[in-house]
């Protein structure tokens, strides 16, 4: 990712001048820049065979690829305490495309109406006497990108396969395999959604350009929405988890995810990018296949995923809402009668950073850092010794 926006990202930032936001500015940037010598770095060198090397220090913008895997790692350490003993299920909301070209040039009001309307609809049902009669708890995910980084707003949401009764008194469990109706979410999150969208034309609160310039106007909106209120938005709920190791492993996967891997690129060539991409529209859901865009187009889909600055894609909602989330976790393994988990020595090194992911090349042993120093695009610019020498 980052040598495609190094060779082609200044002749692209020129094309495209007027066109490109800071955010995604600052992306490019980073991207560019993460693990050079423009961002500083450090000398380590083993305690017990005295090998030195210098690493560069990382981006750790959340839009890069190479920065996401220690950023997962500390999420899933002070997540781990929270599972429950119980299966775990997998609902995912998706956005039909032409709400989907109003997001795109509305992110932080639509994206937050996504998170509201799917945790509203699973926290209603899930409620209702007719269907589980509890309260349950709720981590949504935010995805923006389809297989082949196509806008594709859609949210993630994992649930436990339960929750406490409304006097707080017990845990109900939900039907072995099956959690909630997908079609009476689908309905009820459709119908949350647009009169939240509707709302939020009304509040002025909604900008409009281009070929969508017209929606300015409530009866334009009104028309734009009306085939949308009949037709069925997708809503599928996935088997249920294996167990919560498995949740804490597909955990890893989604939460700090970005747009495309650096595993999947193939190859960069004649300015041309090509990446692999599953067709889920083929074959089982399974058929491979490579897709080959300019530069220019690639980088143009990537960023189109940059999210707003302080925006949240990952949020919990009902028994996980951050206010009383510590609390309410506590009641739930009393109502399920599991004893809190213990949190070893390592869980703790591992939540707090301090186990090294990069022993010794030579010997495995323990690299401690020596010497600091910083880089063109680092603050402030002078190198630390940390041994005295």
């Amino acid at each position: 990712m980052a040598d495609i926006f190094r060779r082609h990202g200044a002749a692209w930032r020129v094309a495209n001048a007027g066109h490109v936001s800071l955010g995604q500015r600052r992306v490019m940037t980073a991207i560019e820049s993460c693990r050079t010598a423009a961002l500083g770095g450090h000398v380590e060198r083993c305690e017990d065979c005295a090998h030195t090397r210098i690493a560069y220090n990382s981006c750790r913008n959340r839009h890069c690829p190479k920065c996401q895997w220690r950023a997962a790692q500390d999420w899933l350490a002070a997540r781990k305490a929270e599972l429950l003993p119980v299966p775990y299920f997998h609902v995912v909301f998706t956005l039909p495309a032409p709400i989907g070209a109003i997001a795109c040039q509305n992110k932080a009001a639509v994206y937050g109406l996504l998170f509201s309307a799917a945790a509203e609809a699973l926290t209603t049902i899930a409620a209702d006497p007719k269907h589980l009669g509890a309260d349950i708890g709720v981590t949504a995910v935010l995805h923006t990108w389809g297989q082949n980084l196509d806008h594709h707003p859609h949210v993630h949401c994992i649930v436990p396969g339960g929750g406490i009764s409304p006097d707080g008194t017990r845990w109900i469990h939900c039907r072995p395999g099956f959690f909630l109706p997908v079609r009476v979410l689908s309905r009820l999150f459709r119908r949350l959604f647009l009169d939240g969208l509707t709302a939020l034309h009304a509040a002025g609160k909604l900008s409009f350009f281009g070929d969508l310039a017209g929606l300015s106007v409530s009866h334009a909106l009104r028309s734009y929405l009306a085939p949308l209120r009949k037709t069925e938005w997708v809503v599928y709920a996935k088997e249920p988890f294996a167990g919560p190791a498995q949740v804490l492993t597909y955990l890893a996967r989604y939460t700090h995810r970005v747009a495309i891997a650096n595993s999947r690129l193939v190859g960069l060539d004649d300015g041309q990018v090509s990446f692999r991409w599953r067709d889920y529209r083929e074959h089982g859901r399974d058929k491979i296949k490579v897709i080959r865009l300019s530069a220019g187009e690639f980088m143009r889909r990537f960023l189109l995923h940059v999210l707003p600055d302080g925006f949240h894609r990952i949020r919990h909602y009902g028994l996980f809402a951050n206010g009383h989330r510590v609390r309410k976790v506590e009641l739930c393994r009393r109502l399920l009668d599991v004893p809190q988990p213990i949190v070893t020595a390592n869980d703790r090194d591992a939540a707090d950073g301090a186990i090294d992911p990069h022993p010794c090349p030579c010997c495995g042993g323990r690299m401690t850092i020596v010497e600091t120093f910083d880089g063109p695009l680092s603050r402030p610019h002078h190198a630390r010794r940390l041994d005295g020498l």
